[in-house]
């Protein structure tokens, strides 16, 4: 496994065992899930250009285009659960607790 590899690998397996792990506060896990697709845009970017080719250029701007529609929606996600319940934590938007 090349060094490029090994990083964009441990990148994302140090967003997902974030977000696996901290489950305290909203925006963490928001922040875990940015960094996760970030490190998928830049593997993807620098895998279609040592392709070369004209139909593997468009893969990074496809998932950047839903990368920011992830962090539009968790964003207004949090500001809704924030003006509701006061706070962040994740233990008070249980909706199972009336």
């Amino acid at each position: 496994m090349s060094p490029i590899h090994f990083t964009f690998t441990s990148t994302f397996m140090l967003g997902l065992t974030g977000l696996a792990l901290n489950r305290s506060h909203l925006l963490s896990a928001l922040i875990c899930l940015e960094g996760m697709m970030l490190s998928l845009f830049i593997a993807i970017a620098l895998w279609s250009s040592t392709m070369n080719s004209s139909s593997c250029s468009l893969a990074p701007m496809i998932l950047l285009t839903f990368s920011a529609c992830e962090a539009s929606s968790g964003l207004a996600l949090l500001v809704a659960a924030t003006r509701t319940h006061g706070s962040d934590q994740l233990k008070n938007l249980n909706l199972l607790q009336c």
